[in-house]
């Protein structure tokens, strides 16, 4: 029987909103469909009035990256890297550090993961500059990784994501027997993890890719080794989804996030059960460097130093 290109989705119980714990059931649901599909989605989790306010001030900061020089966009520019405003007007801990999400991440990585990565993702409506247009089917493993679980995005679509508004397209079951020698271009180029054509037409006969609705209020966890690949915005306004990325409290890598001062305490592993690898800067200098972002290939999820001579 063929496995189906649908992403489950987790619908909380009333005890499980309340409590902000997800009952054995669904946590076990949640880590098979990692473990199978490399990717579950949770619906309802996240307030719609944040993610309102979110929505808000980011499409504003939006337009000012559309307008840079260099606008650290993905692929084509009309998907560009994003990061929200990390100070304390901005920062709800439902998005942010949500009990729920790292209950399912530690759980599939091990306890206390690394925050390492807090960004976002933005389709612009098509323009005469900036026709429509997909990014290229891409791994955000652009290095030789492990073949095993190490690190997890967390995507939060700050409206409803569909075909129409650019919702990412998605090959489920792809994180797992894929490899470096899948792709093409060299790390940290703008185009590099394009997966070759070959095999998405070999995989495309298996499992085809999907562009799924995704509710708003729902947040999106996926195995950083999915094949997946942005797809054009035909809707009126620009579409923002937030990505962080979790890594296993194993894998060595060493990016930090720039964080306000006043955070640091609702950041703390006692509140969070993450390690939260933060630089603490005062708001005024977050305020000022927060849109001064490069690409999202720029960013190096690579470890810092490999086992040789064991693997």
């Amino acid at each position: 029987m063929s496995l189906p290109s649908t992403p489950i989705a987790i619908k909380l119980s009333s005890s499980e909103a309340k409590d902000k714990v997800l009952n054995q059931t669904n946590l076990e649901i949640a880590i098979r469909a990692l473990a199978r599909d490399g990717l579950v989605v949770v619906e309802d989790l996240v307030p719609h009035s944040v993610l309102h306010t979110l929505n808000e001030k980011m499409i504003q900061d939006a337009y000012k990256l559309q307008n840079m020089e260099n606008s650290p966009y993905n692929y084509n520019k009309g998907n560009l890297q994003q990061d929200p405003l990390m100070t304390k007007d901005f920062f709800f801990a439902d998005v942010f550090v949500n009990p729920i999400v790292t209950q399912i991440t530690s759980t599939a990585l091990g306890p206390n993961p690394f925050l390492r990565f807090i960004s976002g993702n933005t389709a612009f409506p098509p323009t005469a500059s900036a026709p429509p247009q997909s990014q290229p089917t891409h791994n955000d493993a652009d290095f030789d990784h492990p073949q095993v679980p190490f690190a997890l995005v967390i995507n939060v679509p700050l409206v409803t994501m569909t075909p129409e508004n650019g919702s990412t397209e998605i090959w489920l079951g792809t994180h797992a027997n894929t490899t470096i020698d899948d792709q093409e271009g060299a790390h940290g180029d703008r185009a590099s993890g394009r997966i070759k054509q070959h095999l998405l037409e070999q995989r495309r006969s298996v499992r085809p890719p999907i562009q799924p609705i995704v509710k708003k209020g729902s947040v999106i966890i996926r195995d950083l080794r999915l094949w997946h690949g942005g797809k054009p915005n035909l809707g009126r306004e620009p579409r923002v989804m937030l990505a962080f990325i979790h890594f296993a409290p194993w894998y060595r890598n060493q990016m930090t996030v720039e964080v306000a001062k006043e955070l640091k305490d609702e950041l703390s592993i006692e509140k969070t059960k993450l390690h939260v690898a933060a630089k603490f800067l005062d708001s005024e200098e977050i305020e000022k460097t927060y849109l001064n972002r490069p690409y999202g290939n720029a960013y190096d999820f690579d470890q810092v130093a490999k086992i040789e001579g064991v693997f």
